[in-house]
């Protein structure tokens, strides 16, 4: 656009180049237009879930559930979750537009307007619950749509912004997926189905805030009280720990309770042997004063995503591992 004009001088006809710029702007092609709405559900945090939902329903089933009953409980859960996201995203776009790492997402740069998101937000999330409701079971359903309240009202608009423990708590409609899968198969949700939640429960905090430790300015502009933002590294790193050791424990907790196999039993202690000693070094490292790149705190965020897909491979190969 064309500065204001100020005085005369300045009151020449516009240059070629900017009536260019002003001109309307071509209609944005169907396919771009389709992958901004994808972008919106956050397609790669989905898949995620799923990783979690399907060998759980293998462990509920003892064995390999019918395959419909698999498809269409990964089709509906798409649905909850995108529709979360899409609404997370509406009303963080405030927020996101301070933040380099968001700043690019559709809402902030304009390809899909806030009336569309959530119009978009509340269909998928509509959609979903009715899915899951007539084509896989009501507790399911009532799960999904849970799930969704929790990620949008309880941790989007009202810890997010107001507590320093906004991932930990606002983390439960993270944890959902294992109960949907769980209830998907048996109808109902297990003490087996609540240890697997708790272990997405505790593992929440040391994925995510070494994310939010490499991502500190951003927050701190966007004014999100992150642990890493308003607390020290030390305490942090202490709560790392913490949260890690309750994690190992009830993964290992699962094994007499499910009862589970050799496959999953080896795997629990190894991986979760293998990532509490990466928080612990971790850990000393903050201890030891180092940052940035010494600390490495991106390293930690995509072991924490290798050690829950490990975990939850062996959870869904243990049925049909048995020695």
């Amino acid at each position: 656009m064309t500065k204001p004009v100020d005085s005369p001088v300045q009151a020449e006809p516009a240059a070629p180049e900017a009536v260019q710029v002003s001109a309307p702007q071509r209609p944005r092609s169907v396919k771009r237009t389709v992958l901004n709405y994808v972008a919106l559900t956050k397609p790669r945090i989905i898949e995620l879930l799923l990783i979690t939902t399907v060998p759980t329903m293998f462990l509920a089933a003892g064995g390999f559930p019918p395959f419909l009953l698999i498809l269409n409980t990964i089709i509906g859960g798409y649905l909850a979750a995108g529709g979360a996201n899409v609404l997370n995203m509406f009303f963080d776009r405030d927020i996101d537009a301070k933040m380099k790492r968001t700043k690019n997402r559709p809402l902030v740069t304009g390809e899909i307007s806030p009336r569309a998101a959530v119009i978009f937000g509340l269909v998928l999330s509509a959609l979903s619950t009715v899915y899951l409701w007539v084509l896989v079971n009501a507790v399911s359903a009532m799960l999904a749509l849970g799930a969704i309240v929790l990620y949008v009202v309880f941790y989007t608009l009202i810890l997010k912004r107001r507590t320093s423990q906004n991932i930990v708590w606002g983390g439960v409609a993270g944890c959902m997926p294992v109960l949907i899968g769980w209830s998907s198969v048996t109808g109902t949700v297990s003490w087996t189905a609540f240890l697997l939640f708790l272990v997405i429960f505790f593992w929440t905090p040391p994925h995510y805030w070494p994310l939010a430790e490499k991502f500190t300015r951003d927050y701190e502009r966007a004014g999100v009280p992150m642990l890493p933002v308003v607390s020290s590294r030390r305490n942090v790193a202490v709560q790392m720990i913490a949260h890690t050791v309750a994690m190992v424990a009830c993964s290992l907790a699962i094994i007499p309770l499910a009862p589970t196999g050799p496959v999953y039993a080896v795997a629990a202690i190894a991986v979760g042997a293998w990532f509490l000693a990466l928080i612990i070094r971790y850990a000393v490292r903050v201890f030891q004063g180092r940052t940035g790149r010494d600390l490495h705190p991106m390293g930690v965020f995509h072991a924490s995503i290798t050690y829950l897909t490990l975990l939850f491979v062996a959870l869904a190969l243990d049925p049909f591992l048995r020695f």
